[in-house]
C-alpha cells in the first residue's frame, strides 16, 4: 500500500501512525526538568493575560451601589429572631436556669437550654467548649440559654426574664499563675497546660558558653478583637424532609458542616450551609458560634430564626488574638554574630483550644527569627484561664513573635553599637540555609528585601 494513501479516513498516513507507535513506546517516566530554568517574559496581553492588566471585580459594582446582599439584608417570612444570654461571670457552678418567665412573654416562640442540645460539646480541634453552657461557666461570654422572638426587640427583653442561679468558683486570668500546679482549674480534672511545642537545634548551652555577650528580654502583646465590619451572622431553616440549611458568615463552611452534624448528632448530608458574602473575617469566623442554636431553635419552632451579633458580643463571645508572654535569651559575639538563642513562649489561650494548638505550633517554628542560629533551643506552652477565648487572627501566631525578636534584635545592634540593618545582613537566612526545623530553604531573598527596602527608604542618611 501506498505510504501516501490515506488510512481509516482519519486524514493520517502510515508514516503517522508509525511515529506515534514509537511515541508510546518512550520511557514512561519523563526525565525531571533541573531547575532554576529559565523564565519566558510575556508580552504584553499574549502568555498571561491578566498580568499588568485592569482587572474587573465581579462584586465591585454591587458593593459601590451598596447593593450587596449580606445576611442582615436577607429576609425570609414568618422569620424569628434570636437572642443568647450570657453568663456575665468568668467562672461559676450553674446551679439553676429558670426560664419560665421569658417563655410566658407574648412574641416569645422558643426558649433553648443547654440540656436540650444532643451533643453540648464542639471545637476545632478539642472539643472543649459548650454550645450554650449548663453545668458550668468559664467565660463570662458563655451564652447560657437562647431566646427565640417574634422581633430581636422582645428576644432582647425575654433575657432579662431568665433567671440563672450560679455558685461562682475561683477563676484564673493569668497565664503565668494558671501554670502553677496549686492555680485553679478551668476545665477539672485536667491541667491548664494543655499543649506543648519544642524546638531543639545543636548545644545551645555551648553556644551560651562561647559568645561573647548574652541578651536577656521578655516581650508580650495583648489580646486583640478582630472588629469586623459584619458581626457574626446566621439564619436557619428546616424543610420538610428533615433537612436544615443554614445561611452563615462563617468562614471555613465544610469544617463548620462536620461540628454541627456533631452537635446536632444528625447525618452530615441532611446539613447544607451556604457562604454568604463576608463583610470581615480575619481569621475569627473560622469556627460554627451560633449556628447549631439556631438550627435547634428554627427545629423547635418551625420557622426561619436568625441572630446577629452585638458589638458587644464580639467581643465578649467570639474568638481573639492570643496574648503571649516571650522571653529570649540570645548569646552574639562582638560583631553581632548570633551564635544561640533561647526561647520561651506562653500563649494566653483563653477558655478553650479553638485553633490554639496551631497558633502554638507556629509561633514555635517562626519565633527564631530569619536568621541562622545554630545552636537554638525553643519551648512554648498553651494554657487556659477564664477569659475569652483566643483563636485564629491573621498570621496564626506570627506577629506576635514578630514583634518580641526583631525588638530583641533592635536591642542587641543598640547595646552592641551596631546598625540595626547590618546586624540583620550579618544574620540573615540566605540561600540553601536551615530553618529552625531542619528545612532546607529556597528562593531566599531576605537579605536583597531589607537591602532594597533600605535604598528606597534612604535609610543610611536617615541612621546617621
Amino acid at each position: 500500500m501506498d505510504e501516501k494513501v490515506k488510512v481509516a479516513d482519519r486524514g493520517k498516513t502510515l508514516e503517522d501512525l508509525k511515529q506515534t507507535d514509537a511515541d508510546l513506546r518512550l520511557p514512561s517516566v519523563v526525565e525531571p526538568a533541573h531547575f532554576p530554568i529559565e523564565t519566558l517574559a510575556p508580552e504584553a496581553r499574549q502568555q498571561t493575560p491578566a498580568v499588568g492588566q485592569r482587572a474587573t471585580r465581579p462584586d465591585g459594582r454591587l458593593h459601590g451601589l451598596g447593593q450587596t446582599k449580606y445576611i442582615d439584608d436577607i429576609t425570609f417570612p414568618n422569620m424569628l429572631h434570636a437572642k443568647i444570654k450570657r453568663a456575665g461571670i468568668a467562672a461559676a457552678l450553674i446551679k439553676s436556669i429558670d426560664t419560665s418567665e421569658a417563655e410566658k412573654m407574648p412574641g416569645v416562640m422558643a426558649v433553648l437550654t443547654g440540656n436540650e442540645i444532643p451533643v453540648n460539646s464542639f471545637g476545632p480541634s478539642y472539643q472543649d467548649q459548650p454550645v450554650l453552657a449548663y453545668e458550668r461557666v468559664f467565660h463570662a461570654g458563655d451564652g447560657v440559654a437562647a431566646v427565640a422572638a417574634l422581633t430581636e426587640q422582645i428576644a432582647v427583653e425575654a433575657l432579662d426574664k431568665i433567671k440563672v442561679e450560679y455558685e461562682p468558683i475561683e477563676a484564673v486570668f493569668d497565664p503565668m499563675l494558671a501554670m502553677q500546679e496549686d492555680a485553679p482549674k478551668v476545665h477539672p480534672p485536667h491541667d491548664n497546660v494543655y499543649a506543648t511545642k519544642a524546638i531543639k537545634k545543636g548545644d545551645v548551652e555551648k553556644g551560651f558558653a562561647e559568645a561573647d555577650k548574652i541578651f536577656e528580654g521578655r516581650f508580650s502583646t495583648q489580646m486583640i478583637e478582630h472588629v469586623p465590619l459584619e458581626p457574626h451572622a446566621s439564619i436557619a431553616e428546616w424543610d420538610g424532609n428533615g433537612r436544615v440549611t443554614l445561611w452563615s458568615s462563617l468562614g471555613r463552611i465544610t469544617l463548620g458542616r462536620a461540628d454541627i452534624s456533631r452537635t446536632l448528632n444528625m447525618p452530615i448530608n441532611k446539613i447544607r450551609i451556604v457562604g454568604t458574602v463576608v463583610g470581615g473575617n480575619f481569621g475569627g469566623k473560622n469556627e460554627i458560634t451560633t449556628e447549631p442554636v439556631l438550627a435547634l431553635l428554627s427545629k423547635k419552632t418551625g420557622r426561619p430564626v436568625k441572630m446577629i451579633y452585638s458589638r458587644e458580643e464580639e467581643f465578649i463571645a467570639s474568638t481573639t488574638r492570643h496574648p503571649f508572654i516571650m522571653d529570649y535569651k540570645t548569646g552574639v559575639m562582638n560583631d553581632g554574630r548570633i551564635v544561640a538563642r533561647k526561647v520561651r513562649l506562653v500563649l494566653d489561650g483563653g477558655a478553650y483550644c479553638s485553633w490554639s494548638e496551631t497558633t502554638l505550633g507556629k509561633a514555635c517554628i517562626l519565633s527564631a527569627g530569619p536568621y541562622n542560629i545554630d545552636n537554638l533551643h525553643v519551648e512554648a506552652f498553651c494554657t487556659y484561664t477564664n477569659k475569652t477565648m483566643a483563636g485564629a487572627m491573621r498570621g496564626f501566631g506570627a506577629p506576635q513573635v514578630c514583634f518580641a525578636y526583631e525588638s530583641h534584635m533592635d536591642d542587641i545592634a543598640h547595646d552592641l553599637g551596631i546598625d540595626p540593618l547590618e546586624i540583620r545582613m550579618l544574620n540573615a537566612f540566605e540561600e540553601g540555609s536551615l530553618s529552625p526545623t531542619g528545612q532546607v530553604l529556597q528562593s531566599v531573598v531576605v537579605k536583597e528585601s531589607l537591602q532594597t527596602a533600605a535604598e528606597r527608604f534612604g535609610w543610611k542618611e536617615f541612621s546617621k
